[in-house]
């Protein structure tokens, strides 16, 4: 059963807002922690709507969410300022692109990330997360930063299966190129809030180039040299991309579109999912039982092996905890769309140039929607039990529903069940993380414990 919603041990969370904010105290919130804007009403009612600098509303509503991300997609594109913001580092990848450029480029892609070729990638998986073994058996006994340990495991997997282990990304270069867009380019500033036209340059840009101006040279030359030299004898996500075209009109990506997509998927398919894995050990730190019943199942299906896409049919529990990780702490924790046309979204009035926002943190604890909300229960993701539709995105859903979910859940289930099978995590007394938003839902001062053999 549920945990008591009353009682006083619960996850992590943060303190939303329970009283009208000006325009500029908004601001500064905001740039510090996104999530803390988010007002307590969002997860007791399914609609909620104000003014700052524009009209804005948040949506809860299952149906009116399906309205905004399925049926009425065409009204409803990604916000402007998600597009100032990501823009700079991904260009106009399908992340971010819209109607017919966006349809072409997921067409093409689609094919990449279909079952058999992430199957064919899960070696990759398995190989970094016996190298995370290592590092974590060698540290036996001791406080380790997990956050960061995922964080280096997911980039090994996403560099060679993007590159087959070339090297032509550097993680130190790609950690400090994100921590500095994070930083800079991820936060709000009033030209945000005021909803200012998308081609006055954004603050950062007075400062000269982007913080990811060193991942795209990089990705540049491996796309130069890999055209030049052909594929690898094992396709990698690099010759994937490269080969891929709308089955339509049998269109190609060029190199500027090929290094967008690679930027995004890189960005995205290591930082999404490390973060995922980063709060479900906090989570199975956090309740000792849980993480007992899911190593009892992943030793029974591994019998001391590293786990492989084999494996992950047979590790339902240690699904089911990624799940709720992802509802209690969503990476993309706010989702935002402009409205295009007049809309009614859940009875509301929406007007053209109304910003709408699915602020998917207070979607997943909504008291409506779910019960006992704000505690732990990887239970409520049973076999025999499903979430109301719309009312779970931790991948978005509708035709944008974030292409690379698959990869990014065999992967999780991979790490987590064979680090469970092998160690012991346990909280370390006033040192949990603070979930903090930025562009996505990072565990500030990363996720401490104490970790011992099983």
């Amino acid at each position: 059963m549920p945990k008591d919603q009353t009682s006083p041990e619960l996850p992590v969370r943060v303190p939303l807002v329970t009283e009208p904010w000006g325009m500029f105290k908004t601001l500064n919130v905001a740039r510090r922690n996104l999530l803390e804007i988010i007002p307590e009403l969002a997860t007791r009612q399914l609609i909620v709507s104000g003014k700052t600098g524009k009209t804005w509303h948040m949506v809860m509503d299952p149906d009116a969410i399906k309205q905004v991300l399925k049926d009425k997609l065409e009204i409803y594109p990604k916000s402007i300022v998600t597009k100032r913001i990501l823009k700079p580092g991904i260009g106009d990848s399908m992340f971010i692109a819209e109607g017919a450029h966006w349809r072409w480029q997921r067409q093409a892609a689609a094919p990449v990330f279909k079952y058999r070729n992430i199957a064919d990638l899960a070696p990759v998986m398995s190989a970094a997360t016996e190298s995370s073994c290592n590092r974590l058996a060698a540290l036996s006994g001791t406080t380790v930063d997990l956050n960061a340990e995922m964080v280096t495991t997911t980039f090994e997997i996403i560099s060679n299966v993007t590159f087959s282990g070339t090297g032509a990304m550097d993680r130190a270069t790609v950690g400090r190129a994100i921590e500095r867009y994070m930083h800079s380019v991820g936060k709000l500033s009033l030209m945000d809030l005021f909803a200012l036209p998308a081609w006055i340059p954004r603050p950062h840009t007075f400062f000269g180039a982007t913080p990811l101006g060193d991942m795209r040279l990089l990705a540049d030359k491996a796309i130069e040299s890999r055209r030049a030299n052909g594929p690898k004898p094992v396709p990698d996500l690099l010759d994937l991309i490269l080969n891929a075209a709308d089955p339509e009109t049998g269109r190609e990506m060029n190199s500027t579109e090929v290094r967008d997509n690679l930027l995004a998927f890189i960005v995205a398919g290591h930082e999404t999912t490390a973060l995922a894995l980063s709060w479900a050990l906090y989570l199975v730190a956090f309740d000792q039982n849980v993480q007992e019943r899911a190593r009892v199942e992943a030793q029974a299906a591994l019998h001391g092996r590293i786990a492989g896409a084999d494996d992950v049919p047979n590790l339902l529990y240690i699904r089911q905890i990624i799940d709720e990780a992802l509802r209690l702490y969503p990476p993309a924790a706010i989702l935002g769309r402009t409205a295009m046309a007049d809309d009614i979204l859940g009875g509301r009035q929406i007007r053209k140039g109304d910003t709408v926002m699915l602020p998917i943190y207070a979607l997943h604890r909504n008291h409506l929607l779910w019960d006992s909300p704000d505690a732990f229960d990887p239970d409520r993701f049973a076999s025999d039990k499903k979430p109301v539709r719309y009312s779970y995105l931790p991948f978005g859903e509708g035709p944008r529903i974030c292409i690379g979910a698959a990869f990014a859940q065999i992967e999780a289930v991979i790490i987590l069940a064979t680090l469970l099978s092998r160690f012991k995590f346990e909280r370390i007394p006033g040192v949990d993380p603070k979930p903090v938003l930025l562009i996505t839902l990072r565990p500030q001062g990363g996720v401490r414990l104490r970790v011992s053999a099983a």
